[in-house]
């Protein structure tokens, strides 16, 4: 009697996002596996490893025998809010002291360029100005952090280390070393409130899309500032505008934006008081990312536990209230 073995395929499956810097490294971590990038799949019935980031609505439908869904960021929730999941799947997602690190960076040097008015003075170079300005310190500067998961945690950590007051919040109770947490509805007032720099960091789901609207923002100092860090759909685009017209805003720097890239015609880009990185705040690293992903697709072929696996009934749960 002959048997079939049917020789597994380890999908990317990307958008904004570079596949063959992936798709290279893991060829030669992995030689004897087939390494696809989606839409060129040979069978989908070989597919069992899909390796994500942002991938098409319920895309993941068209592969049968997948067992392992790979997110390449920190983040899953470009997966739970593009997928029906199920028990079927183990989710896995990257976690990388590299990543919290980077983000603390990207946000502490957009704060020190925030209080000391770099932009301001970049402006009255262009026009030859030469006028000094008043200036925040990090000692009177209050920060509200907005998600205290794992990259959340430490920059609010290393933000009061240096002597920034900090407030964050979440949606359960945590505890964070010299920070006042807050969680639920009115400890989400209690971090806005008395603010005079908002980063958000949360994770996307159906209960911090839009948070970021005008009813929460207006509820910051006169003249704080938002750093976007987290997701574009936390953002009410036109409310943001509205209250840097009105003045209540100073200014904003946003990462992350619901069109990625942004598109040419968008408001945001011609906005005085925006500032705009291209999603760079906290780049997944290649080289240690890539151990992570071998390992875990090992794992599945020895049915081991995968490394950094995340809870999809917790994942269900959270999406369907």
């Amino acid at each position: 009697m002959m048997l079939f073995v049917l020789k597994m395929s380890l999908l990317i499956c990307f958008n904004n996002k570079d596949p063959h810097p992936w798709s290279n490294i893991l060829k030669e971590r992995l030689p004897n596996v087939d390494i696809e990038i989606y839409p060129s799949v040979k069978d989908k019935l070989k597919v069992t490893f899909v390796l994500c980031w942002k991938p098409d609505k319920n895309v993941l439908e068209q592969f049968p025998n997948l067992k392992v869904i790979q997110s390449v960021g920190a983040s899953i929730d470009h997966i739970t809010t593009s997928q029906n999941l199920n028990d079927n799947f183990a989710v896995s997602r990257i976690v990388d002291h590299h990543l919290s690190e980077d983000m603390y960076e990207f946000v502490l040097a957009s704060i020190l360029s925030h209080i000391k008015d770099f932009p301001a003075y970049n402006q009255d170079k262009a026009q030859k100005i030469w006028k000094q300005k008043p200036y925040k310190t990090i000692s009177n500067s209050t920060i509200g952090l907005l998600g205290t998961g794992k990259i959340g945690a430490h920059v609010a950590a290393k933000l009061a280390q240096i002597g920034f007051t900090v407030k964050a919040w979440s949606r359960s109770e945590k505890n964070i070393t010299q920070v006042s947490t807050f969680y639920g509805e009115s400890g989400l007032t209690a971090t806005l409130q008395d603010t005079d720099i908002l980063i958000n960091i949360l994770p996307l789901t159906e209960e911090t899309t839009d948070i970021l609207n005008y009813q929460t923002l207006s509820q910051l100092n006169p003249n704080a500032y938002l750093i976007n860090v987290g997701r574009g759909e936390h953002l009410v685009e036109a409310d943001l505008i509205k209250l840097l017209d009105q003045g209540h805003l100073s200014g904003a720097l946003l990462d992350v934006f619901r069109t990625e890239p942004l598109p040419v015609g968008h408001p945001f880009w011609p906005h005085e008081k925006i500032r705009i990185t291209p999603h760079v705040a906290a780049i997944t690293r290649l080289d240690s990312a890539s151990d992570l992903v071998v390992a875990n697709y090992q794992r599945m072929m020895e049915g081991q536990d995968l490394l950094n696996l995340v809870s999809i009934e917790k994942v269900i749960s959270t999406h369907s209230n």
